[in-house]
Protein backbone atom coordinates (compact mmCIF):
# COMPACT_ATOMS: atom_id res chain seq x y z
CA UNK A 1 0.00 0.00 0.00
CA UNK A 2 3.18 2.21 0.81
CA UNK A 3 3.41 2.58 -3.07
CA UNK A 4 -0.04 3.51 -3.95
CA UNK A 5 0.65 7.17 -2.89
CA UNK A 6 2.91 8.00 -4.61
CA UNK A 7 1.94 6.29 -8.14
CA UNK A 8 -1.42 7.67 -7.37
CA UNK A 9 0.30 11.39 -6.99
CA UNK A 10 2.31 11.12 -10.51
CA UNK A 11 -1.27 10.23 -12.07
CA UNK A 12 -2.66 12.97 -10.60
CA UNK A 13 -0.06 15.29 -11.70
CA UNK A 14 -0.11 13.88 -15.33
CA UNK A 15 -3.96 14.58 -15.32
CA UNK A 16 -3.44 17.97 -14.11
CA UNK A 17 -0.43 18.68 -16.47
CA UNK A 18 -2.13 17.48 -19.70
CA UNK A 19 -5.30 20.54 -19.99
CA UNK A 20 -2.30 22.74 -19.12
CA UNK A 21 -0.42 21.74 -22.17
CA UNK A 22 -3.13 21.86 -24.36
CA UNK A 23 -3.68 25.64 -23.51
CA UNK A 24 -0.26 26.50 -24.55
CA UNK A 25 -0.16 28.63 -27.62
CA UNK A 26 0.76 26.95 -30.69
CA UNK A 27 -0.87 26.01 -34.12
CA UNK A 28 -2.61 23.22 -33.53
CA UNK A 29 -4.48 22.14 -29.97
CA UNK A 30 -4.53 18.41 -29.58
CA UNK A 31 -7.48 16.82 -27.80
CA UNK A 32 -6.52 16.76 -24.37
CA UNK A 33 -7.78 12.54 -24.24
CA UNK A 34 -5.32 12.15 -26.55
CA UNK A 35 -2.51 13.92 -24.35
CA UNK A 36 -3.75 11.86 -21.61
CA UNK A 37 -3.07 8.72 -23.20
CA UNK A 38 0.51 10.18 -24.83
CA UNK A 39 1.29 10.96 -20.89
CA UNK A 40 0.14 7.31 -19.93
CA UNK A 41 2.35 5.71 -22.24
CA UNK A 42 5.47 7.96 -21.04
CA UNK A 43 4.39 6.87 -17.17
CA UNK A 44 3.53 3.84 -17.47
CA UNK A 45 5.79 0.74 -17.79
CA UNK A 46 6.62 0.18 -21.21
CA UNK A 47 8.54 3.14 -21.62
CA UNK A 48 10.49 5.32 -18.55
CA UNK A 49 8.62 2.52 -15.87
CA UNK A 50 7.53 5.39 -13.52
CA UNK A 51 4.48 3.33 -12.06
CA UNK A 52 2.31 0.51 -13.36
CA UNK A 53 -1.15 0.11 -14.13
CA UNK A 54 -2.25 -2.63 -10.99
CA UNK A 55 -4.03 -2.69 -7.81
CA UNK A 56 -5.46 0.48 -6.93
CA UNK A 57 -4.82 2.23 -10.17
CA UNK A 58 -6.55 -0.59 -11.81
CA UNK A 59 -9.42 0.02 -10.04
CA UNK A 60 -9.55 3.12 -10.55
CA UNK A 61 -9.23 3.20 -14.19
CA UNK A 62 -11.86 0.53 -14.40
CA UNK A 63 -14.43 3.18 -12.12
CA UNK A 64 -13.23 5.91 -14.94
CA UNK A 65 -14.63 3.92 -17.71
CA UNK A 66 -17.65 2.96 -16.05
CA UNK A 67 -17.96 6.54 -14.98
CA UNK A 68 -17.01 7.44 -18.67
CA UNK A 69 -19.98 5.95 -20.21
CA UNK A 70 -22.02 6.75 -17.53
CA UNK A 71 -21.10 10.79 -18.21
CA UNK A 72 -21.96 10.00 -22.17
CA UNK A 73 -25.22 8.32 -21.50
CA UNK A 74 -26.00 11.20 -19.71
CA UNK A 75 -24.76 13.78 -22.05
CA UNK A 76 -27.29 12.06 -24.78
CA UNK A 77 -30.21 14.19 -25.84
CA UNK A 78 -32.49 11.92 -27.37
CA UNK A 79 -34.66 14.40 -28.23
CA UNK A 80 -32.24 16.11 -30.71
CA UNK A 81 -30.73 12.46 -32.35
CA UNK A 82 -33.85 10.84 -32.62
CA UNK A 83 -35.43 10.91 -36.20
CA UNK A 84 -33.01 10.91 -39.10
CA UNK A 85 -30.15 11.16 -37.28
CA UNK A 86 -30.80 8.29 -34.67
CA UNK A 87 -31.82 6.12 -38.49
CA UNK A 88 -28.84 7.19 -40.48
CA UNK A 89 -26.74 5.93 -37.20
CA UNK A 90 -28.60 2.86 -37.45
CA UNK A 91 -28.16 2.11 -40.66
CA UNK A 92 -24.29 3.25 -41.73
CA UNK A 93 -23.52 1.26 -38.05
CA UNK A 94 -25.17 -1.79 -39.70
CA UNK A 95 -24.03 -1.08 -43.17
CA UNK A 96 -20.26 -0.83 -41.25
CA UNK A 97 -20.68 -4.22 -39.73
CA UNK A 98 -21.58 -5.90 -42.74
CA UNK A 99 -18.54 -4.60 -44.73
CA UNK A 100 -16.26 -5.55 -41.74
CA UNK A 101 -17.72 -9.53 -41.70
CA UNK A 102 -16.91 -9.64 -45.22
CA UNK A 103 -13.48 -7.77 -45.30
CA UNK A 104 -12.74 -10.06 -41.78
CA UNK A 105 -13.48 -13.41 -43.52
CA UNK A 106 -11.69 -12.69 -46.81
CA UNK A 107 -8.10 -11.76 -44.35
CA UNK A 108 -8.59 -14.59 -42.57
CA UNK A 109 -8.99 -16.76 -45.84
CA UNK A 110 -5.44 -15.43 -46.97
CA UNK A 111 -3.91 -15.91 -42.91
CA UNK A 112 -3.01 -12.15 -43.12
CA UNK A 113 -5.22 -11.31 -39.92
CA UNK A 114 -6.23 -14.13 -38.27
CA UNK A 115 -8.84 -13.31 -35.53
CA UNK A 116 -12.75 -14.79 -35.43
CA UNK A 117 -14.60 -12.64 -38.17
CA UNK A 118 -17.47 -11.50 -35.59
CA UNK A 119 -15.36 -10.77 -32.85
CA UNK A 120 -12.77 -8.63 -35.06
CA UNK A 121 -15.92 -7.36 -36.92
CA UNK A 122 -17.54 -5.69 -33.97
CA UNK A 123 -14.32 -4.16 -33.29
CA UNK A 124 -13.49 -2.42 -36.30
CA UNK A 125 -16.78 -1.00 -36.31
CA UNK A 126 -17.12 0.47 -33.10
CA UNK A 127 -16.80 4.36 -32.61
CA UNK A 128 -15.50 5.39 -29.04
CA UNK A 129 -18.61 7.95 -28.17
CA UNK A 130 -17.02 8.37 -24.96
CA UNK A 131 -13.41 9.93 -26.40
CA UNK A 132 -15.11 11.92 -28.95
CA UNK A 133 -18.06 13.20 -26.55
CA UNK A 134 -15.17 15.73 -24.52
CA UNK A 135 -13.52 16.08 -27.91
CA UNK A 136 -16.53 17.79 -29.50
CA UNK A 137 -17.32 19.82 -26.12
CA UNK A 138 -14.38 21.34 -25.79
CA UNK A 139 -14.52 22.23 -29.23
CA UNK A 140 -18.00 23.88 -28.70
CA UNK A 141 -19.64 21.42 -31.37
CA UNK A 142 -21.81 19.17 -29.04
CA UNK A 143 -24.82 21.23 -30.11
CA UNK A 144 -24.41 21.79 -33.50
CA UNK A 145 -26.16 19.82 -36.25
CA UNK A 146 -22.23 17.76 -36.85
CA UNK A 147 -22.35 17.56 -33.39
CA UNK A 148 -25.51 15.81 -33.56
CA UNK A 149 -25.12 13.54 -36.46
CA UNK A 150 -21.78 12.50 -35.07
CA UNK A 151 -23.45 11.89 -31.62
CA UNK A 152 -25.56 9.69 -33.02
CA UNK A 153 -23.48 7.65 -35.34
CA UNK A 154 -20.85 7.13 -32.18
CA UNK A 155 -23.68 6.41 -29.68
CA UNK A 156 -25.09 3.52 -32.06
CA UNK A 157 -21.23 2.86 -33.04
CA UNK A 158 -20.87 2.20 -28.93
CA UNK A 159 -24.34 0.33 -28.09
CA UNK A 160 -24.49 -1.77 -31.35
CA UNK A 161 -21.35 -3.53 -30.45
CA UNK A 162 -22.38 -3.87 -26.61
CA UNK A 163 -25.52 -5.59 -27.75
CA UNK A 164 -23.64 -7.93 -30.08
CA UNK A 165 -21.10 -9.18 -27.53
CA UNK A 166 -23.51 -8.98 -24.57
CA UNK A 167 -25.63 -11.34 -26.94
CA UNK A 168 -23.79 -13.08 -28.95
CA UNK A 169 -19.97 -12.98 -27.70
CA UNK A 170 -20.07 -13.50 -24.11
CA UNK A 171 -23.30 -15.31 -23.03
CA UNK A 172 -22.65 -16.88 -19.50
CA UNK A 173 -26.08 -18.91 -19.89
CA UNK A 174 -27.92 -20.52 -22.50
CA UNK A 175 -29.47 -18.70 -25.37
CA UNK A 176 -32.64 -18.79 -23.79
CA UNK A 177 -31.72 -17.60 -20.05
CA UNK A 178 -29.16 -15.08 -21.66
CA UNK A 179 -31.88 -13.42 -23.88
CA UNK A 180 -34.47 -13.59 -20.43
CA UNK A 181 -31.60 -11.61 -18.79
CA UNK A 182 -31.47 -9.63 -21.20
CA UNK A 183 -35.26 -8.55 -21.21
CA UNK A 184 -35.57 -7.78 -17.63
CA UNK A 185 -32.38 -5.78 -17.33
CA UNK A 186 -34.22 -3.68 -20.02
CA UNK A 187 -37.54 -3.80 -18.44
CA UNK A 188 -36.17 -2.82 -14.90
CA UNK A 189 -33.85 0.09 -16.79
CA UNK A 190 -37.50 1.16 -18.03
CA UNK A 191 -38.96 1.44 -14.73
CA UNK A 192 -36.14 3.11 -12.91
CA UNK A 193 -36.60 5.30 -15.90
CA UNK A 194 -40.19 5.47 -15.24
CA UNK A 195 -40.36 5.70 -11.71
CA UNK A 196 -37.23 8.72 -12.13
CA UNK A 197 -39.48 10.67 -14.47
CA UNK A 198 -42.89 10.38 -12.65
CA UNK A 199 -41.98 10.57 -8.86
CA UNK A 200 -41.41 14.69 -8.60
CA UNK A 201 -43.63 15.66 -6.09
CA UNK A 202 -43.04 18.76 -4.51
CA UNK A 203 -41.63 17.74 -1.22
CA UNK A 204 -39.14 15.73 -2.70
CA UNK A 205 -38.10 18.32 -5.34
CA UNK A 206 -37.71 20.74 -2.09
CA UNK A 207 -35.26 17.78 -0.15
CA UNK A 208 -33.39 17.10 -3.36
CA UNK A 209 -32.96 20.92 -4.04
CA UNK A 210 -31.83 21.31 0.17
CA UNK A 211 -29.61 18.64 0.18
CA UNK A 212 -27.56 19.08 -2.94
CA UNK A 213 -26.15 22.47 -1.41
CA UNK A 214 -25.34 20.75 1.68
CA UNK A 215 -22.68 17.87 2.90
CA UNK A 216 -25.29 15.15 2.23
CA UNK A 217 -25.05 16.17 -1.65
CA UNK A 218 -28.17 13.28 -1.86
CA UNK A 219 -28.36 13.63 -5.29
CA UNK A 220 -25.41 13.16 -6.60
CA UNK A 221 -25.24 9.98 -4.04
CA UNK A 222 -28.17 8.37 -5.65
CA UNK A 223 -26.98 9.10 -9.24
CA UNK A 224 -23.62 6.85 -7.71
CA UNK A 225 -25.37 4.30 -6.09
CA UNK A 226 -27.66 4.27 -9.42
CA UNK A 227 -24.24 3.50 -11.59
CA UNK A 228 -23.12 0.82 -9.41
CA UNK A 229 -26.39 -0.65 -9.41
CA UNK A 230 -26.59 -1.11 -13.37
CA UNK A 231 -23.60 -2.06 -13.36
CA UNK A 232 -23.66 -4.68 -10.86
CA UNK A 233 -26.77 -5.69 -12.04
CA UNK A 234 -25.45 -6.39 -15.55
CA UNK A 235 -22.47 -8.52 -14.08
CA UNK A 236 -24.63 -10.80 -12.71
CA UNK A 237 -26.95 -11.16 -15.41
CA UNK A 238 -23.79 -12.01 -18.04
CA UNK A 239 -23.62 -8.27 -19.59
CA UNK A 240 -20.84 -6.21 -20.03
CA UNK A 241 -20.20 -3.92 -17.11
CA UNK A 242 -20.10 -1.02 -19.87
CA UNK A 243 -23.48 -1.52 -21.05
CA UNK A 244 -24.91 -1.11 -17.01
CA UNK A 245 -23.00 2.05 -17.30
CA UNK A 246 -24.58 3.37 -19.69
CA UNK A 247 -27.87 2.61 -19.19
CA UNK A 248 -27.31 4.47 -15.67
CA UNK A 249 -26.58 7.66 -17.96
CA UNK A 250 -29.69 7.25 -20.18
CA UNK A 251 -31.79 6.95 -16.97
CA UNK A 252 -30.20 10.32 -14.57
CA UNK A 253 -30.12 11.89 -17.90
CA UNK A 254 -33.91 11.37 -18.47
CA UNK A 255 -34.58 12.37 -14.80
CA UNK A 256 -32.25 15.36 -14.94
CA UNK A 257 -33.06 16.82 -18.19
CA UNK A 258 -34.16 20.36 -18.30
CA UNK A 259 -32.67 23.71 -16.12
CA UNK A 260 -33.93 21.41 -12.70
CA UNK A 261 -30.99 19.02 -13.19
CA UNK A 262 -28.81 21.43 -14.51
CA UNK A 263 -26.31 21.48 -10.77
CA UNK A 264 -26.83 17.90 -10.73
CA UNK A 265 -25.03 17.18 -13.90
CA UNK A 266 -21.93 20.09 -13.26
CA UNK A 267 -21.61 18.15 -10.51
CA UNK A 268 -21.82 15.03 -11.49
CA UNK A 269 -19.38 16.29 -14.38
CA UNK A 270 -16.90 17.77 -12.01
CA UNK A 271 -16.15 14.29 -10.77
CA UNK A 272 -16.15 12.62 -13.65
CA UNK A 273 -13.70 15.05 -16.11
CA UNK A 274 -12.27 16.18 -12.86
CA UNK A 275 -11.19 12.71 -11.87
CA UNK A 276 -12.26 9.50 -12.81
CA UNK A 277 -12.35 9.97 -16.56
CA UNK A 278 -8.47 11.34 -16.56
CA UNK A 279 -7.18 8.55 -15.05
CA UNK A 280 -8.88 5.65 -17.32
CA UNK A 281 -7.48 7.37 -20.31
CA UNK A 282 -3.73 7.83 -18.30
CA UNK A 283 -4.06 4.37 -17.52
CA UNK A 284 -5.02 2.94 -20.87
CA UNK A 285 -2.19 4.99 -22.10
CA UNK A 286 -0.03 3.22 -19.75
CA UNK A 287 -1.41 -0.38 -20.80
CA UNK A 288 -0.26 0.14 -23.84
CA UNK A 289 2.38 -2.08 -25.22
CA UNK A 290 4.65 -0.26 -27.52
CA UNK A 291 6.43 -3.29 -28.26
CA UNK A 292 3.61 -4.95 -29.95
CA UNK A 293 4.16 -2.87 -33.16
CA UNK A 294 7.52 -4.45 -33.63
CA UNK A 295 6.34 -8.03 -32.12
CA UNK A 296 6.55 -9.61 -35.68
CA UNK A 297 7.55 -9.53 -39.08
CA UNK A 298 4.20 -8.54 -40.23
CA UNK A 299 2.60 -6.44 -36.90
CA UNK A 300 3.18 -2.89 -38.08
CA UNK A 301 1.76 -4.07 -41.42
CA UNK A 302 -1.30 -5.51 -39.69
CA UNK A 303 -1.37 -2.51 -37.49
CA UNK A 304 -1.56 0.17 -40.48
CA UNK A 305 -4.09 -2.24 -42.50
CA UNK A 306 -6.68 -2.37 -39.48
CA UNK A 307 -5.81 0.97 -39.14
CA UNK A 308 -7.56 1.56 -42.76
CA UNK A 309 -9.57 -1.29 -42.66
CA UNK A 310 -11.34 0.99 -39.32
CA UNK A 311 -11.09 3.81 -41.43
CA UNK A 312 -12.89 2.56 -44.62
CA UNK A 313 -15.27 0.27 -42.37
CA UNK A 314 -16.96 3.24 -40.32
CA UNK A 315 -16.26 6.11 -43.89
CA UNK A 316 -18.34 4.21 -46.41
CA UNK A 317 -21.37 5.10 -43.95
CA UNK A 318 -20.65 8.75 -45.29
CA UNK A 319 -22.67 7.56 -48.37
CA UNK A 320 -26.18 8.20 -46.51
CA UNK A 321 -24.97 11.18 -45.24
CA UNK A 322 -24.00 13.23 -48.31
CA UNK A 323 -26.94 15.41 -48.24
CA UNK A 324 -26.74 15.69 -44.07
CA UNK A 325 -23.10 17.02 -43.86
CA UNK A 326 -21.52 19.59 -46.05
CA UNK A 327 -18.42 18.67 -47.98
CA UNK A 328 -16.21 20.18 -45.50
CA UNK A 329 -17.98 17.95 -42.87
CA UNK A 330 -17.23 14.48 -44.45
CA UNK A 331 -14.09 13.89 -43.58
CA UNK A 332 -13.48 14.38 -40.22
CA UNK A 333 -17.16 12.84 -39.49
CA UNK A 334 -15.03 9.66 -41.48
CA UNK A 335 -11.93 9.74 -38.86
CA UNK A 336 -13.95 10.85 -36.24
CA UNK A 337 -16.35 7.43 -36.49
CA UNK A 338 -13.22 5.81 -37.04
CA UNK A 339 -12.02 6.04 -33.87
CA UNK A 340 -12.20 3.72 -30.95
CA UNK A 341 -10.69 2.36 -27.96
CA UNK A 342 -12.58 1.03 -24.93
CA UNK A 343 -14.93 -1.49 -26.55
CA UNK A 344 -11.26 -2.89 -28.62
CA UNK A 345 -10.17 -3.11 -25.76
CA UNK A 346 -13.02 -5.46 -24.13
CA UNK A 347 -13.23 -7.37 -26.99
CA UNK A 348 -9.34 -8.25 -26.52
CA UNK A 349 -9.89 -9.11 -23.55
CA UNK A 350 -13.18 -11.00 -24.56
CA UNK A 351 -11.13 -12.96 -27.81
CA UNK A 352 -7.80 -13.59 -25.13
CA UNK A 353 -9.89 -15.08 -22.01
CA UNK A 354 -11.87 -17.31 -24.18
CA UNK A 355 -8.88 -18.58 -26.08
CA UNK A 356 -10.67 -17.23 -29.26
CA UNK A 357 -7.22 -14.64 -29.81
CA UNK A 358 -4.00 -15.00 -29.38
CA UNK A 359 -2.44 -12.50 -27.34
CA UNK A 360 -0.35 -10.97 -29.70
CA UNK A 361 -2.75 -10.79 -31.92
CA UNK A 362 -5.17 -8.88 -29.40
CA UNK A 363 -2.29 -7.15 -28.67
CA UNK A 364 -1.84 -5.83 -32.54
CA UNK A 365 -6.17 -5.10 -32.05
CA UNK A 366 -5.44 -2.81 -29.09
CA UNK A 367 -2.13 -1.40 -30.51
CA UNK A 368 -4.69 -0.19 -33.95
CA UNK A 369 -7.07 1.36 -31.66
CA UNK A 370 -4.86 3.62 -29.02
CA UNK A 371 -3.74 4.53 -32.52
CA UNK A 372 -6.83 5.37 -33.54
CA UNK A 373 -7.79 7.53 -30.86
CA UNK A 374 -4.43 8.93 -30.97
CA UNK A 375 -4.36 10.17 -34.95
CA UNK A 376 -7.85 10.37 -36.06
CA UNK A 377 -9.60 12.95 -33.81
CA UNK A 378 -6.08 14.86 -34.96
CA UNK A 379 -6.95 14.42 -38.29
CA UNK A 380 -10.04 15.36 -38.29
CA UNK A 381 -9.54 18.72 -36.79
CA UNK A 382 -6.71 19.04 -39.33
CA UNK A 383 -9.21 18.52 -42.47
CA UNK A 384 -11.97 20.52 -41.12
CA UNK A 385 -12.53 22.51 -44.36
CA UNK A 386 -9.10 22.00 -45.92
CA UNK A 387 -10.40 18.08 -47.63
CA UNK A 388 -13.33 17.39 -49.24
CA UNK A 389 -14.71 14.18 -50.84
CA UNK A 390 -15.69 14.52 -55.08
CA UNK A 391 -18.76 13.79 -54.60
Amino acid sequence: METYPSELLLILFVAMLAPLLVELPNSFRMPVVALEVILGMLIGPHVFNLTSPDGMISTLGELGLTFLLFMVGLEIDFSKIRGKPLSLAVGGWCLSLSLAFVCMLFFQSIELIESPPLLAAVALSTTALGVLSPILRDRGELNSKFGTYMIAAAAVGEFGPLLVISMLLIPTHSTFIHTLFMVIFIIIAFATAYISLNTRSLRLIEMMTRTMQSSGQLPVRICILLQILFVALAAKFGLNIVMGAFTAGIVVGLATKGKEGELLRHKLDAIGYGFLIPIFFIVAGMNFEISALWSAPLAPVQVALLLGLMLFIRGVSLFLYRKELTPEEQMPFAFYSATGLPLILIISEIGVSSGLIPPDRAAILVSAGMISVLLFPILAVKLRGKFTLPW
